[in-house]
């Protein structure tokens, strides 16, 4: 039972980056009819939001000890970063705390990036065949990835998770189990948490409000919206702003768990597009159900005794179950009649 619970947890955390990338993804396709190859990039763009805002806390300021000698004779050089040095603790804080507080930052900024890509690009596609959409989208993402390895770099660059959350957290106990029996990094659960809450919200932005209304309805029927009068266009390329902030979020969240590196979004990318199309295109529900699922039967199948009985499994689990899948239901999950079937 505790390895079982281990598992599902692992499949979890992963599994809730597959579903939020992928929410992204179907609500683009459900709401405009375009496949974006270049929402992995949007991830990325996330992950680099934490870390350039790490790197801009931790500018140091240099000083030259008075009183401290190198092994060569020269004055030992004090490093500072300025935030520390200007804010004291408070400044200390924010440091350790960057990860979660560049959402501040990436929330204007990946709705930015997807409102000019909306506007600037993706529109001239609307309709024209899937295979253009996606050699254009694929070719923007891979501008993106080289303008990111050219700023950044081609090396992965860690980025550290609060202090607090960089323990591990007894689940097992906070369940009723035995104590130390399921023991688990505490920034992964923080991150399902928090996935969890993303899709959440945008659930209920969809089901609850105006706008969510005019764009579930735009997505059943375009043309009839417009018909009344209702600027659905205006709406779509918001809609496609939320869907880059929500792969964003998912990107700054995911960091400390696996640091980025230029090709971040297209690891991503592959993995999701199974998802949307398991789940079902143009189903949100089904993108974070099939999300979820495929995570947690990656995690069992990269135990090493099922590895043992069938190499390599973990690598190719996923497809074989979209074969499955696709081959008992070719709408997938949860897909909608009509949907990519033409």
């Amino acid at each position: 039972m505790d390895v079982f619970l281990l598992q599902v947890l692992n499949g979890l955390d992963k599994g809730s980056a597959y579903a939020m990338i992928a929410l992204g993804l179907t609500l683009i396709f459900g709401t405009l009819g375009v496949v974006n190859f270049a929402h992995g990039a949007l991830f990325m763009l996330g992950a680099f939001c934490s870390v350039a805002l790490n790197k801009l806390l931790t500018l140091e300021k240099i000083a030259l000890s008075e009183t401290e000698m190198t092994a060569w004779g020269t004055p030992l050089e004090i490093r500072t970063p300025y935030a520390e040095a200007w804010f004291g603790d408070f400044g200390a804080w924010v440091i350790d705390w960057s990860v979660p507080l560049s959402i501040l930052i990436a929330i204007p900024f990946m709705l930015l990036v997807g409102i000019v890509m909306e506007r600037g690009l993706i529109r001239h596609f609307y309709k024209r065949p899937h295979a253009e959409q996606i050699l254009v989208t694929f070719g923007l993402a891979i501008v993106l990835q080289e303008i990111i390895k050219a700023w950044f770099g081609a090396n992965p660059i860690p980025q550290p998770a609060p202090e607090a959350l960089t323990g591990m957290m007894d689940f097992g106990a906070a369940i009723g189990m035995d104590a130390g029996n399921v023991v688990y990094p505490a920034w992964r659960l923080v991150y399902f948490l928090f996935a969890a809450a993303v899709i959440g919200a945008v659930f209920a932005f969809l089901q609850f409000t105006t706008f969510g209304m005019v764009v579930r309805a735009g997505m059943a029927d375009r043309e009839t919206v417009g018909l009344l009068g209702i600027n659905i266009d205006k709406r779509f390329t918001l809609t496609f702003g939320i869907a880059a902030v929500v792969a964003g979020l998912a990107g700054v969240m995911y960091s400390p768990i696996l640091s980025p590196n230029y090709h971040l979004g297209m690891d991503f990318l592959v993995l999701s597009f199974v998802v949307v199309v398991v789940g079902g295109m143009g189903s949100l529900p089904g993108a974070v159900a099939a999300g979820m699922l495929l995570g947690i039967l990656q995690s069992f199948a990269s135990m090493n005794e099922v590895k043992a009985i069938f190499p390599g499994i973990d690598q190719i689990i996923i497809y074989l179950v979209a074969v499955v899948i696709l081959l008992a239901r070719p709408r997938g999950l949860l897909g909608r009649k009509g949907v990519m079937e033409s």
